[in-house]
């Protein structure tokens, strides 16, 4: 009873307006009320305790090395070098958003700083050259899927974390996916160009590569560094967060020289309000989490799966339904902090792998960045091309079939998220 007193009065709240990361402690407050058998004393007690872990450190490192790539003039090179490599295909542009998409993601780690860095240069870049608009806007928005798929995502620490898994393993386990995701994405834009006679953006030439990927050179060594360090086990993510830093650091102060010391307090300063937004909500639903895990309502909605079905692919094409419906609502840092600890007991009755289960979970909430009402992707597109959903939805339906496809291939196929995993000791 109280647990539904919970969760109702926190959907409530956010349908109300009030910010999630609010809601989430008002509704735990609020059934410690009606309960009276527990002091009030633990509030900030459980609050602290949900907060208070080592591998949390990566969050804002990783954020202050992407406010300083920010500055670099980064996007340039990236946009270049794409071009380089995809721009003679049918529609190069497009392959260009996505491949650089594929890019920065392997340095913002946030879907909506690669929506909002990318989008305000390509989609108006996209459109001079003639593509539609609408195709353009659903397109960027649905590439900054991969930000929180490939290696630094932010959704893939705080899921490690919270579900007692290996921070590095968790984060490569969304390379593969982040990749497929790009290639399929790809392909419909392909499939679209040819059909809305788009141009190829230049001929391929090596010289040119080359040229471009000189320019981008110290630009990628930073993903580069992040990958090799985790996967070859020198350091662990939260060094490789501090290793980022350091190296962003000397790339725009020494190599690119377009990083100036007088901005170093508004690049923290981004960060610490980023980081602030995150740590809240974490702080805030471990609250509700501790009363939820000590009502035992974790066994009890395991128990519910199980009464359905006990075969692991069943439950996970459940759990995708339920995914997809939760991602329209709530944003992926909200859903990961609630929805972890209350599956993982029905996630390791039925065998599913936990690293797995975290890039399903992750890839689920990716599409529920491009689905309204919440749709803090989309949105943050359109507000770019100053265009509606409506509008943008011709396209957009497209590209989400292609999330689609890609979340049942990650779902069935485990290999896909486990294989780079597996090679870390």
């Amino acid at each position: 009873m109280s647990a539904g007193i919970a969760i109702g009065s926190m959907i409530a709240l956010v349908l109300g307006g009030v910010p999630i990361a609010f809601a989430l402690g008002l509704a735990g407050v609020l059934v410690l009320l009606i309960q009276g058998t527990v002091p009030l004393a633990i509030v900030p007690v459980a609050m602290f305790d949900g907060a208070n872990s080592f591998p949390y450190i990566a969050i804002p490192l990783f954020m202050v090395a992407g406010e300083l790539m920010n500055h670099c003039d980064l996007s340039r090179r990236l946009i270049a070098f794409a071009s380089s490599l995809v721009g003679f295909i049918a529609g190069g542009l497009a392959h260009v958003t996505v491949v650089t998409s594929m890019f920065f993601a392997e340095i913002s780690g946030s879907a909506v700083a690669d929506a909002a860095a990318l989008g305000s240069i390509l989609i108006p870049e996209m459109h001079r050259k003639g593509y539609n608009k609408a195709f353009a806007t659903a397109l960027v928005s649905c590439a900054s899927t991969m930000a929180i798929l490939i290696p630094p995502s932010i959704p893939m620490i705080l899921y490690a974390v919270i579900a007692g898994e290996s921070v590095n393993k968790m984060l490569m386990a969304g390379m593969f996916p982040g990749i497929l995701v790009g290639i399929t994405l790809m392909m419909f834009s392909y499939v679209i160009a040819k059909k809305e006679k788009y141009p190829v953006e230049q001929n391929f030439s090596l010289k040119e590569v080359w040229r471009t990927f000189k320019e981008a050179f110290w630009a990628l060594m930073v993903p580069a560094i992040i990958l090799g360090g985790i996967l070859f086990g020198i350091f662990t993510a939260t060094e490789a967060a501090a290793v980022a830093v350091v190296v962003a650091f000397l790339i725009g102060t020494v190599i690119y020289r377009k990083l100036n010391l007088s901005v170093l307090p508004s690049v923290l300063l981004s960060a610490a309000k980023q980081t602030s937004v995150v740590m809240l909500l974490i702080s805030a639903s471990a609250l509700l989490g501790w009363y939820l895990t000590n009502d035992q309502i974790p066994q009890k909605l395991a128990s519910a799966f199980l009464s359905i079905s006990n075969n692991k692919w069943l439950v996970l094409a459940m759990l995708n339904v339920f995914f997809l419906i939760v991602g329209m609502f709530l944003h992926s840092t909200a859903a990961i902090i609630m929805l972890v600890p209350l599956l993982m007991p029905l996630v390791k009755q039925v065998g599913i792998d936990p690293i797995h289960f975290g890039a399903v979970l992750t890839m689920n909430l990716g599409i529920g960045q491009q689905t309204p009402p919440v749709a803090s992707v989309l949105i943050t597109t359109c507000a770019i091309a100053k265009m509606s959903i409506q509008q943008v939805f011709r396209y957009l339906r497209w590209f989400i079939l292609a999330l689609l496809i890609v979340l049942a291939i990650v779902t069935y196929i485990p290999d896909i998220s486990l294989t780079l995993p597996r090679l870390i000791k």
